[in-house]
């Protein structure tokens, strides 16, 4: 990746243009501004003009606009000139349709969101995420091999497996922290989980770097992007990170999707440790959406997003750093990350619900199943931790007692309910694999496992069911 070619100086650019040229050309700057999709210079310079204006004169008009609207956060860079951002009609746009996303999903279906089957659920996130966000930082592994290692409990083969089962563990803790407030400390133990076995050094887990750990970063070809703030530094602007976390500064209202983008780039801008930086810094941006109340970020995974296209990804950080700290172009970038994310979901939520359908469907063509026991069967499927009993069917369907011991047995029979007893009486559940063995006795194509990519909880705790009989 090349690095992005730097804008014109404000000041020498517009001493350039000079008073009367400019004088002449004002009058397009409030269209020009409206239509400013907040593009770098190395992106606008390819570009055609707005007529009769040259590049640097369309440069200079939109900079003047944007720098009218830019407020500072107390990230300094490492001369000391604060970071600052704007929220441009597009990021308003990018957050209105995030705060809809995550507003209007919480309608999940019940096969997902119910304990006694989540856990499916949740480790196929988990592992979305944990292994994505490795690959990030140079992983090489598939999802497979990940999968296999998660579930066995087997220990990792090499440093890519680590890095991956690190990342799992650390997501996992991140619900048990969500509600407590960051410090510097929590910020060490979070680098000391995504790091544990994975450093050449395995003391520099949880620590700072020093001033002899010289840490650049660069491409494979040894293109320096970023030299950080110098280690002596750490201990101050780690502090004041906190404070940013925590919500004690700035003092006006930032977007919670906003708060989390900027402490996405805070530590990263930061790079206070000699490795894991990336992963660290995604992590806190994981918890402060937790902790700011997005309770649906459970289901959602950036890192899959990110993978994707990861040069932007690169390029959001450079436009920042090179446009006068800049802070729009990263908060707009990762706006529209989140945003397919949460689209994601939608998806996810859409095929789960058809696959719903398609197994209640199997149901009508099933032989050997009467009505009730179809009943039955779709609100197991549908509620998959409801315990019935012979008396509660029985009154359900206004049956006599042996019809409804025999259409629970039936069903026990054909291996779709599961049974124990319970003191006297037998109580039934649905099996664990009830979907797919009713698509293959109804010699239909199985649903596809919904593991969709980033679109399921880390850890939900829904309203236990009721053991009401259909």
């Amino acid at each position: 990746m090349r690095l992005p070619q730097s804008p014109p100086d404000f000041t020498k650019l517009f001493g350039k243009v000079g008073s009367k040229r400019l004088t002449a050309i004002v009058a397009e700057a409030p269209a020009l501004w409206l239509q400013d999709r907040y593009l770098h210079w190395n992106d606008l310079r390819r570009r055609p003009t707005p007529q009769g204006l040259t590049h640097e004169e369309w440069w200079l008009l939109l900079k003047m606009g944007r720098m009218g609207k830019l407020r500072p956060i107390p990230l300094p860079d490492k001369a000391g000139r604060p970071f600052l951002f704007s929220i441009p009609d597009q990021l308003i746009e990018l957050l209105h349709s995030i705060d809809r996303g995550l507003g209007s999903a919480w309608n999940l279906p019940a096969t997902v969101t119910h304990p006694s089957t989540r856990g499916e659920y949740v480790v196929s996130t988990l592992i979305q995420e944990a292994i994505t966000s490795s690959q990030l930082e140079g992983a090489v592994t598939t999802r497979d091999v990940a999968k296999e290692m998660l579930r066995s409990g087997r220990p990792p083969r090499d440093k890519s497996e680590r890095m991956i089962l690190n990342n799992y563990r650390t997501m996992q803790r991140l619900m048990d922290i969500r509600a407590e407030p960051l410090t510097p400390e929590l910020v060490f133990e979070l680098h000391r989980r995504v790091t544990e076995g994975t450093l050449d050094n395995p003391a520099a887990a949880g620590r700072f770097r020093t001033d002899a750990e010289k840490i650049s970063v660069m491409d494979m070809e040894g293109n320096v992007f970023h030299e950080p703030p110098p280690a002596a530094e750490l201990p101050q602007r780690l502090a004041a990170m906190c404070d940013f976390a925590n919500g004690r500064a700035p003092e006006y209202f930032l977007h919670p999707v906003v708060r989390a983008i900027l402490l996405h780039f805070w530590l990263a801008y930061d790079h206070p440790f000699v490795d894991g930086n990336g992963r660290t810094a995604r992590a806190l941006f994981y918890w402060l959406m937790l902790h700011q109340g997005l309770e649906l970020f459970e289901f959602i995974s950036i890192s899959q997003i990110l993978l994707q296209a990861p040069t932007p990804y690169a390029l959001a950080f450079l436009h920042s750093e090179t446009d006068d700290n800049d802070l729009t172009y990263f908060i707009l970038h990762q706006a529209d990350v989140i945003r397919r994310a949460v689209l994601a979901l939608h998806e996810f939520v859409s095929k789960k619900t058809a696959a719903l359908r398609s197994t209640e469907k199997y149901l009508r063509k099933t032989d050997g199943i009467n009505h009730r026991q179809q009943a039955l069967l779709a609100h197991a499927i549908r509620n998959p931790d409801t315990r019935y009993t012979i008396a509660g069917h029985r009154s359900s369907h206004n049956v006599v007692y042996q019809t409804a011991r025999t259409d629970l047995l039936g069903l026990v029979e054909l291996g779709l309910l599961t049974t124990k007893k319970a003191g006297a009486a037998f109580v039934f559940r649905a099996a664990d694999d009830l979907e797919s063995k009713l698509a293959a006795m109804a010699k239909g194509p199985s649903p596809a496992p919904l593991t969709t990519e980033g679109s399921l909880p880390l850890n939900w705790s829904p309203a236990k069911p009721t053991s009401t009989d259909p």
